[in-house]
């Protein structure tokens, strides 16, 4: 059913007799039924509304009808008010039609409380003060008369009789009724006390006539006066008053929970405009209606309807009316872009009388349009059953959306979370108020995250000092945080800590630029959670949408952890909302259909599998293998993009070699892999693959010649708990995304003065940033491969930013930043373009893009083998490599 439908019932009336009824031209009762439907206010939330311009004809003229649709409600009438261009009242200007506007609107004839005007009455009542040309003497005058409008003085005369006592108290209370109201009138005009004279300060608030230059409310009304606004521009003028009349109008409709009289509007107030054209003073004030809107970037409750010759030219061909519905659709869609590129005439829809129809005019009945009957619960003798339904809903909904380690934030900072039906903590947080996971064991997790936080706080204060010049911006880490069954001595989430740790490397060093760097740019990082598997990150996602429309330094989102069908629908969904996603770890075939502003960091499936056959052939010369894969309880190869792509490749790629293909499950023997002398490769989640060696301990002495794992496994071997149980006879080798950034490899590249990996490198060594610190001589502790990955994220968008920064800098390197001067799909091309010549030269490799691709070119890719797996602190050796290091010619893949 189309949404005009419902709203066109209630225009056609019954059937009445031939000379009552109005003769509506082709496509009337559609009109009638879009402005029925515009005029009804939504329960939640308001519309926009649009400019309606009717271009009359010499057969139709529908301001006759329409007066009579607003105008003669059975119940309660629209509020509405009609004025004629060709007979303007008083002095035929803007202000005349918007005082005859005030004028209609403010009357209680329409069957509800009457909208009250608070800022437009006061700005008229200022237009028509005359004073003096001392300035003291009028300012002085201007007061008096201000205090006599909130309220005229009455003369009270010295108490004379009575005792001693009795005279003081009365010269006391006579003095506080004369200097009282005094002192609340200065408070109130000097914008100082923030409950005081709230109307008042909005005229220093709001933008036409540039009121900052008045400093005070005094000095600002002065200038409004006769006479002295002489010196100002008449347009301006004029749109401070249409400005002030529709602020009176959006605080009119007000929806304010503790006020059930605000929910009694329920359709919204029109304005019929007749004989309106682009010359007269109806055209001057459609004109100045749109360039408020469009300028305040406010909306407003008043739909406008005006009817006129042809519209201006800026319009498209008018609509035939027979299309209203269409217009208006289509119309809403285009206005956000219109408004951004303050397009001429981005309120108007321009319709006429379908003069192309050959057929009868329309001659259905039409009932005059009445209010809706608001809600049950805005009843007046409501209030207080509602109140305390409220509070007691109120009290269980919290109960269940929050939960004592998961709630919004009471001492500051950007916090959104709710607990969701498996009892996650699902949302975002940027401040220690919300850590996500307490859980037992998850203790890294938790101490990244508060690293996080603490340097949020030191780069916010770097900003501040810096006079906010250097350029700052905010990427979103979003990962699984949540949802893994773990042991209290085994830590779950690696991967994702591990991504932390690189993102917080990017915003450490960033904090350690020289203060006098102005063009270096300053991170803030929010670490955000899509629950178990990503399930839940489509509510994420909407947090997070809400959070960048609400933050302007927001430019892009970094993580994502697992190649799902959940992550790909929070990638569709992030693409919607207009953010960037740059993917340290994924790789599952073609992730980036899923999102034209998607790309990833490493090489994909397809990339992995030509890998290992090469190894296969080249070192192992090996023509026979075995696959075994798995996914998680729950999932299938259907819903794990990562597996279901890795398995479709490996069948593709190996063809009749691959002699067994099957999916293995916790508790399944493997005994006939014992002794095999192919190639055994493990294509399944890390999760599983400490029961895969488990099972492969049965084998004693006799294990298979060549287990090969994928690059999940990653995780398993950044586990030392978990690696403490493996057999000690079986060496396994696994795909390294980030082969270059082991600490020998680091160290290797320090000693041949490689800048960027030195510096990384001394960065994951220092004392005050991860715990513990990575790759010291005297140390163990090796960093992970994702921490590479994900600092060479964050960081292509950092000098994405900085690039950007400085273009709009250069003319003036001390100009102060403003986050809205770029926006996320603007550093998600600059990053693209920086990436079109020799790349990208990250920590992890070289990093190159295609145009048509979020994929990354010929990324390096390596193998890994580990002797003996329990041996945590003997660091594995690269035995086979794919893809560039830093140059960006092709290597062919071949031995370490």
């Amino acid at each position: 059913m189309r949404r005009s439908e419902v709203p066109k019932r209630e225009v056609i009336g019954q059937r009445q007799a031939a000379a009552g009824r109005d003769r509506l031209p082709a496509g009337g009762l559609e009109f009638f039924a879009l402005l029925a439907r515009l005029l009804r206010r939504p329960r939640r939330g308001d519309r926009r509304l649009p400019l309606l311009w009717l271009v009359r004809s010499d057969t139709a003229d529908l301001m006759v009808p329409l007066r009579r649709f607003l105008g003669q409600g059975a119940r309660r009438r629209v509020p509405h008010a009609v004025l004629d261009a060709d007979a303007p009242p008083g002095a035929g200007d803007v202000p005349a039609l918007l005082r005859e506007l005030h004028r209609q609107l403010s009357l209680e004839a329409f069957g509800a409380a009457r909208l009250r005007f608070r800022h437009y009455p006061l700005a008229d009542w200022l237009m028509h003060q005359s004073f003096g040309i001392d300035a003291d003497d009028s300012r002085a005058a201007l007061v008096r008369r201000l205090r006599d409008r909130r309220g005229p003085r009455t003369p009270e005369a010295l108490p004379t009789g009575g005792d001693a006592v009795s005279i003081v108290s009365q010269v006391l209370l006579w003095v506080v009724r004369r200097a009282v109201p005094g002192v609340v009138f200065r408070a109130a005009v000097s914008g100082r006390v923030p409950v005081l004279g709230r109307h008042y300060n909005w005229f220093m608030r709001q933008q036409y006539l540039a009121p900052r230059q008045s400093v005070t409310f005094l000095g600002f009304a002065e200038r409004l006066t006769s006479g002295w606004r002489d010196g100002e521009q008449p347009d301006q003028v004029n749109k401070l008053l249409l400005h002030a009349f529709l602020e009176d109008l959006r605080q009119a409709y007000r929806r304010r929970p503790w006020r059930p009289s605000d929910w009694r509007r329920t359709a919204y107030p029109a304005l019929l405009i007749d004989h309106v054209a682009p010359g007269n003073v109806g055209g001057e004030l459609v004109r100045l209606i749109g360039d408020v809107r469009t300028e305040t970037g406010r909306n407003d409750p008043l739909l406008i309807v005006v009817s006129g010759g042809q519209p201006p030219p800026e319009l498209p061909e008018p609509h035939p009316l027979t299309e209203a519905d269409e217009a208006y659709d289509e119309w809403a869609e285009a206005l956000p872009e219109m408004r951004r590129l303050r397009r001429p005439a981005a309120w108007l829809v321009a319709l006429r009388p379908d003069d192309s129809d050959t057929g009868p005019p329309s001659r259905g009945g039409m009932r005059p349009f009445s209010a809706p009957d608001p809600p049950w619960w805005s009843r007046r003798f409501l209030p207080a059953a509602l109140c305390l339904v409220l509070v007691a809903a109120l009290g269980v909904w919290a109960g269940s959306r929050w939960a004592p380690g998961c709630h919004p934030s009471l001492t500051g900072g950007r916090v959104s979370v709710e607990v969701v039906a498996s009892g996650e903590c699902v949302g975002y947080s940027d401040s220690a108020a919300q850590v996500f996971n307490n859980d037992p064991g998850q203790e890294g997790l938790r101490k990244i995250q508060q690293r996080i936080f603490a340097q949020n706080r030191a780069a916010e204060e770097v900003w501040q000092r810096s006079e906010r010049r250097r350029p700052f911006l905010t990427l979103v880490y979003l990962g699984t945080l949540t949802g893994n069954l773990t042991r209290a001595d085994e830590e779950s989430y690696v991967s994702e800590r591990e991504e932390l740790e690189g993102m917080a490397t990017a915003q450490y060093a960033l904090l350690k630029e020289s203060a006098g760097a102005g063009g270096a740019a300053l991170l803030r990082i929010v670490v955000a959670n899509g629950g178990k598997q990503m399930i839940y990150a489509d509510r994420a996602v909407s947090m997070l949408a809400e959070l960048a429309s609400d933050d302007p330094t927001v430019v892009g989102v970094v993580g994502l952890v697992e190649s799902r069908t959940s992550t790909a629908r929070a990638l569709r969904e992030l693409n919607k909302a207009g953010l960037p996603v740059l993917a340290p770890t994924l790789s599952a075939d073609r992730m980036d259909a899923n999102s034209r502003l998607y790309l990833q960091i490493s090489a994909p499936n397809t990339d992995q599998v030509k890998m290992v056959d090469a190894y296969a052939q080249q070192v192992l010369k090996v023509d026979e293998a075995h696959v075994y894969y798995t996914t998680l309880e729950g999932s299938s190869l259907t819903e794990d993009l990562y597996v279901g792509t890795l398995v479709d490749g490996l069948r593709q790629r190996f063809g009749a070699r691959m002699t067994r293909l099957d999916e293995w499950s916790t508790g399944e023997r493997l005994t006939d892999e014992c002794g095999y002398p192919g190639l055994l490769f493990y294509a399944g989640r890390w999760t599983e693959f400490d029961g895969f060696l488990r099972a492969l301990r049965e084998c004693g002495g006799n294990p298979p010649r060549h287990l090969v794992a994928d690059d999940s496994v990653n995780r398993y071997m950044a586990n030392p708990g978990l690696r403490a149980a493996a057999p000690g006879n079986l060496p396994v080798t696994y795909v390294s995304k980030a082969s270059l950034a082991t600490c020998a490899a680091l160290r290797a590249a320090e000693a041949r003065r490689d800048d960027a990996r030195a510096s990384f490198l001394s960065w994951i060594q220092a004392d005050d940033l991860l715990d513990p610190p990575r790759c010291r001589p005297d140390s163990g502790h090796q960093v992970g491969e994702r921490v590479s990955l994900a600092y060479d994220a964050a960081m292509m968008m950092i000098r994405a930013v900085e690039s950007l920064a400085a273009r709009l800098h250069h003319a003036d390197p001390r100009q102060r930043w403003e986050p809205t001067s770029v926006n996320p799909v603007a550093v998600h091309t600059e990053v693209l373009r920086q990436n079109a010549g020799q790349g990208y030269p990250g920590v992890a490799g070289l990093i190159r893009f295609t145009p048509d691709s979020g994929e990354p070119v010929d990324k390096r890719l390596a193998l890994l083998r580990v002797e003996q797996v329990p041996q945590v602190a003997t660091a594995p050796v690269e035995v086979f490599r794919c893809g560039l290091a830093d140059a960006p010619d092709p290597v062919p893949c071949g031995p370490a």
